[in-house]
């Protein structure tokens, strides 16, 4: 466990949705940053950060659902590894505004909202962390 976890606790918070994305990020304070503006999450509960600037745990909520997140730490066996075959989805109203947020804030278009073979209308980012994400407006 990393120093700056020993002896604190947090209040404990709900945990949304039925699955939870954890991410293992590298920057885990400036990705919450991020996410708050283009995303418009919340952060529930956050370590601190330890005296090299990581951060152990920040949980989020993010379109209802809980998304958690945290620094690498090789020191204790658990290294950064850059994202790959992982998309996370979010289903939106009003997709334009969604993606236009995302894409101001800094995260990289890879498809625009389009209408899809589905009938909904899909698009596709990568944000600033190598995190994709798909939104996806119902038809």
């Amino acid at each position: 466990m990393p120093d700056s976890a020993q002896g604190q606790t947090l209040e404990p918070v709900e945990v949304k949705g039925g699955v939870v994305a954890y991410l293992c990020v590298d920057g885990a304070a400036k990705a919450a940053a991020f996410y708050e503006k283009a995303f418009g999450a919340v952060i529930a509960a956050q370590y601190p950060p330890d005296e090299n600037g990581k951060t152990m745990h920040i949980h989020m909520y993010m379109n209802g659902s809980s998304v958690m997140l945290s620094d690498a730490y090789p020191e204790h066996g658990h290294p950064y590894v850059p994202m790959q075959g992982l998309t996370l989805m979010l289903p939106v109203t009003d997709i334009a505004t969604w993606f236009k947020r995302a894409v101001d804030a800094g995260a990289e278009a890879k498809l625009e909202p389009q209408v899809m073979f589905w009938g909904d209308t899909y698009g596709e980012l990568k944000d600033p962390f190598g995190v994709t994400w798909a939104m996806n407006q119902a038809a």
